[in-house]
This record gives C-alpha cells, structure tokens and sequence, in this order.
C-alpha cells in the first residue's frame, strides 16, 4: 500500500481509521518544524550580514577613505568582512532554503530534521570562527583549518541530504536545465570549500598572519563570484523568474550555453589568463539575460502581491549591474593599477547584481516560506532597494575615480556610500524579522484529510 503522509506507518487489517483532526495536527506539526528551520538559518545570515559582515565593512572602507589607501587595512580584516557575508549571509540562506525544500522534512523525516539541525550549527560556529580568527587572531593557526573543516562538514551533510531528490516529473525524462544550472553552482561551491580549506591549512602552516595570500585570495574570489555564487542566481532566477516577472518561457538551450562560457571563463581566469576569462563571464552574462528574456517586456502581470511593485523593475536592474560588473573586469585588464576598477566590479557583482536579488527575492519569498506570512513593510522593502543601489552607484563610481586617482573628492564618496548600504541591509533585516515576529502567520487554515484503509481481503 503506499505510504501516507511521511513517516505514518501502514495499516495492520485491524488498525483504526486516522482521523482528520490528528491528520491535521501532524501536518501543522511539520510546517512548523520546517518554518523553525528556515527562520534559523535566515535570522543567522541577517546576523552575519549586519554584524560580522556590514559593519567590518563600513569600518575599513572608513579607514580606507580616511588615509586614501587601501593598503592601510589588514587583508586579514578584509578577508573576514567578505567571508562573513558570503558564508555566513549568503551561504546561511541557501542552506535554509534548500533544507526547506527536501520533500523528506517536508514527510516528517526526523533523521533528516536532525541532520538539518546539525548542519546549521555546524556551519554557523564554522562561519563565526573563521571572522574571529581574521579578526582577533586568537590561536587562528588552529582556528582557520578548524572553521574550514566544519564548514566543509557542514555542506557535505546538506549534500547528503538533498542528493536523493528530484523533482516531479525528472524520473521520467531528462533534468529541467535549471535544475543542471543549480548543480553547477553547488559543484562550484564544494570546489570553494575545500579550496578554502586547502588555503586555511597552508596558511596555518606556513603564514605570518590568517590572510590568504594575495595571488591565491584574487583567484579564490574569482571561484567564489562565478563558479558560486553567480550560477546559483541564473539557476533560481531560470526557475522562479518567468512566473514572478510574466515573462516568456526560458530559452533552455541559452541557459546552457551561458553556464559553459561561464565555467570556460572561470578555468581561464584561474589558469592566469584573467583577459580572456573576463571576456567569456560577458559572453555568459549576456547568454544568461537572454536566456531568461530578462530584458523582454512581460506577457502577463508580474506576481508582486504582498510585496511592493517595484519588484520586476529592481529584478531587472540587477541583471543591468551583472553586466557592468562584467564589463568593468574587462576594463580592469586593460587600464587597473591600484585594483579600483577590479574592487568596482567586485562590488557591482556582489553588491549590485546578487544583493538586489537577495532583498528582491527573500522579501518575494520568505514570509510565505516562514508559516504563510505576508511581508511586514512593502514601503520598506522599496526603500531598502533604494538605498541600496544608490549606494552601489556611487561606491562603484567613487572606488574608481579615487582608488585610480582620477579624483581625489571621489575618497569622501566612499563612507557616504558604505553607510547608505549599511542602511539598507539594516532596513532589510528589520522587515525581515518584523515578517517572523509581528506578521500572523496562516499556515494550514484547513485541515488536510487523508485516510488510511484496511487492506480488502
């Protein structure tokens, strides 16, 4: 007989009937196990993004600002601000959410709940180690291999977790494409974690301070941004995209095409040949948009209930700052000689096109996975918007013209531009928690009625 409702056992002949009230009670029981879940792991990267992440941030662009040099600030710092928000925020995120989506918790699996549950802390203490051992330098020759390996740890157990599902309909036929997009990036981020570990070794080895070196952490950002971070973007955006904007069906075989020239780029650049690897992340970027018919006019109502409507725009202008980040690593082969203009496309990348997306779509859909709320603040989540491109624009134009000195104004830009981000991402954090805490939530209004016969003899 099949099985009902997760881990319910099937039916002996003289088992009773399960009635819908303890049928409903099971279900309200999981959904809320898996919104505790998910709210774990996102409050964890809203503290990692404002805290060891923003504010770190903010801190060294001032000083950076305040003696025109970025050479003023210890790498190590530097390091650790960037860790604590691609590891800690965003990493945090993306386990949440992928956990979320296991059809196994989902069935009340309570192997994979643990598992989940030690993944979190796992990968938490791992992310928190590492920014103190940057920071403070408190036995960090121990400390660096330490908070790598449990990171590592850590996505291994979510690999595990996640490796046996499959989508409705992909035992019948081929993968989805966004489905291969998603498996690139998650390939792409092992490859960052155990680099990542290979590098806290060596260093705790042979190193003077917890930094990487520089060659090695300029290549090791380079896997983080486009063997990471951006293929996880195309992958969600090819999923969710055309139903949030109403636009047309993907262009599949584009998709594709723009994940090969982004994994040829990304073997170019870490081989040495950063010209060429740039060129092919643009030839990606524009493959991408045009796979995801980014740039097309919509052909029904964009999906922006609950949220504000500037939603379709924000999303495009993301994809607009992808492009310029990648034109600006061109740029940046051509005419760098003080690291402006790759610091310019650093931060158009990770700032302007994966940043907006986040405050787009976690606003989009983390109340509704979070027990069925709606968004605290659609006003504030423009606002954070707002802000936070406003303070790209001028970061990413300022970084150039001071840091080149081209101008020498552009230096007092910058901390005007540090504090307009570390106001949106604050913003971001308050509606997001204010969604958690103040918003209802209304999960499961009807009871789910399902039945469990005797078998006919």
């Amino acid at each position: 007989m099949p099985a009902l409702l997760g881990d319910m056992p099937t039916a002996s002949p003289n088992e009773r009937e399960v009635s819908p009230a303890e049928i409903f009670a099971r279900t309200r029981a999981r959904e809320e196990a898996l919104s505790r879940l998910l709210v774990a792991f996102v409050s964890t990267g809203l503290f990692f993004m404002l805290f060891p992440g923003t504010f770190l941030g903010v801190w060294n662009l001032l000083q950076i600002s305040g003696r025109e040099s970025v050479a003023s600030i210890s790498p190590s710092w530097l390091q650790a601000h960037g860790h604590a928000q691609v590891f800690g925020w965003v990493g945090s995120f993306i386990l949440g959410i992928g956990f979320y989506s296991i059809p196994k918790l989902r069935d009340g699996n309570k192997t994979s709940f643990r598992a989940a549950w030690v993944c979190w802390a796992m990968w938490s203490v791992g992310a928190a180690t590492r920014w103190a051992a940057n920071v403070y330098r408190w036995h960090w020759r121990t400390l660096l291999p330490l908070s790598a390996g449990l990171e590592l740890a850590a996505f291994l157990i979510f690999f595990r977790a996640v490796s046996g599902h499959r989508t409705e309909g992909s035992a019948k036929g081929r993968l989805d494409s966004w489905i291969w997009v998603v498996v690139s990036a998650s390939v792409g981020l092992l490859s960052v974690l155990v680099t990542n570990l290979a590098g806290c070794i060596y260093v705790s080895l042979r190193g003077a301070t917890p930094a990487f070196p520089h060659v090695f952490d300029q290549r090791f950002l380079v896997l983080v941004a486009w063997g990471f971070l951006v293929p996880f973007v195309w992958g969600f955006s090819a999923k969710w995209m055309a139903v949030f904007l109403g636009l047309k069906p993907l262009r599949s075989d584009w998709l594709l095409t723009a994940v090969t020239s982004n994994l040829l780029g990304l073997a170019f650049a870490l081989w040495g040949y950063s010209f060429l690897g740039s060129s092919l992340f643009m030839g990606g970027a524009i493959f991408a948009i045009a796979a995801l018919r980014m740039l097309e006019p919509a052909i029904s109502e964009p999906k922006t209930r609950g949220i504000h409507r500037s939603f379709p725009f924000f999303i495009r202008m993301a994809y607009i700052w992808l492009l310029l980040a990648a034109a600006l690593g061109l740029a940046a082969n051509r005419w760098d000689t003080s690291g402006g203009i790759w610091g310019a496309s650093r931060h158009a990348l990770t700032v302007g096109f994966l940043s907006v997306m986040i405050l787009c779509v976690a606003q989009r859909v983390l109340p509704a996975f979070a027990g069925m709320r709606t968004l605290w603040s659609t006003k504030l989540m423009f606002l954070t918007l707002v802000l936070l491109t406003l303070g790209c624009s001028l970061r990413v134009l300022a970084e150039v013209l001071a840091y080149q000195d081209y101008a020498s104004w552009a230096w007092k830009v910058l901390p005007m531009s540090a504090l307009l981000e570390l106001s949106a991402l604050t913003l971001f954090a308050i509606n997001i928690l204010g969604t958690f805490v103040l918003q209802p939530t209304h999960a499961i209004k009807e009871p789910m009625v399902a039945r469990i016969t005797p078998p006919v003899h």
